[in-house]
């Protein structure tokens, strides 16, 4: 299911900071696709605040690819570049040269390549950097033309070595060109892009992930990345994602950032979380769930 027709512009306010999520694909998805030793009848216990907008009537998950625009008072900042359009060679054969309505979904929301001034993935995975790049004249060049691109430097040195073939073909694709066009700042999980957003270290899905954190007039939020991809982590920290690279370290970074959001009114902007995308984490019944 892609989400190109009538497509309403989610916009979410922190303080003097404006969010805009820009998508550019939706898809039911079976638990086994994305958790170790996960079944669709794990999600019981959770349905009631799981469905509609997360889990479907057959108990798939409603995944959301998309990207984060940040408009503080000084810059406009993109988070997480979505999958991208005439891909190949990547590990899912749905996304390979597809034509989607991303940069038309970002013109919905006021929007022009051009205005981006920095663009962050939260990692360098294939639907977190698909965006970073558009074909022109059978060569990739960066969509976001006058955009400073910030790549962590560990990231990249942890992947551009990495055996698989789809992993070669995203850096390919999506990386290196962004490189070669010399308009990267390299940085670490210490990067502050203004003085209302700063990156927050959250490894173990990859070494170098990063969310990242908003801050304005004593309003808080969080983008994930993909910390936690699909609600039910937040009642279910455990939960293994098979694409984590270290599972323990992926499982203690989600506790803790479970256990210092609950109840603390901070604004969860999950990267792939369906509309509504806004969440609030809180207690009941000795567990943890959502609020929106």
């Amino acid at each position: 299911m892609n989400a190109n027709a009538n497509v309403t512009v989610q916009r979410f306010a922190i303080g003097d900071i404006a969010v805009s999520k820009i998508i550019d694909v939706v898809e039911p998805t079976s638990p086994r696709f994305l958790f170790v030793d996960r079944t669709r009848d794990d999600f019981d216990p959770h349905l009631d605040w799981l469905q509609p907008h997360f889990v479907t009537d057959k108990r798939n998950m409603l995944l959301s690819i998309h990207s984060f625009v940040v408009r503080t008072p000084h810059h406009t900042i993109l988070v997480d570049t979505c999958v991208g359009d005439h891909k190949e060679g990547l590990s899912f054969p749905q996304w390979n040269g597809r034509q989607g309505d991303y940069l038309r979904n970002l013109a919905a929301a006021g929007l022009t390549p051009e205005d981006i001034d920095f663009v962050f993935c939260t990692h360098m995975h294939v639907d977190h950097t698909g965006w970073n790049t558009r074909l022109l004249d059978g060569r990739w060049v960066p969509t976001f033309a006058n955009a400073t691109y910030l790549f962590d430097r560990g990231e990249w040195e942890a992947w551009q070595d990495h055996p698989g073939e789809s992993e070669q073909a995203v850096l390919a694709q999506n990386i290196k060109p962004i490189i070669e066009a010399n308009q990267v700042e390299w940085v670490d999980g210490a990067w502050e892009i203004d003085d209302a957003v700063r990156l927050l270290p959250t490894p173990g899905h990859t070494p170098g992930h990063c969310s990242v954190e908003l801050t304005s007039r004593g309003q808080r939020a969080v983008i994930t990345g993909d910390m936690m991809i699909h609600p039910v982590q937040i009642a279910e920290p455990d939960w293994q994602q098979l694409a984590d690279e270290d599972k323990a370290m992926a499982v203690a970074t989600r506790k803790r950032f479970i256990d210092q959001t609950c109840d603390n009114d901070i604004l969860v902007l999950g990267t792939h979380f369906n509309t509504p995308t806004a969440v609030r984490i809180v207690s009941k019944g000795g567990a943890c769930r959502i609020r929106y």
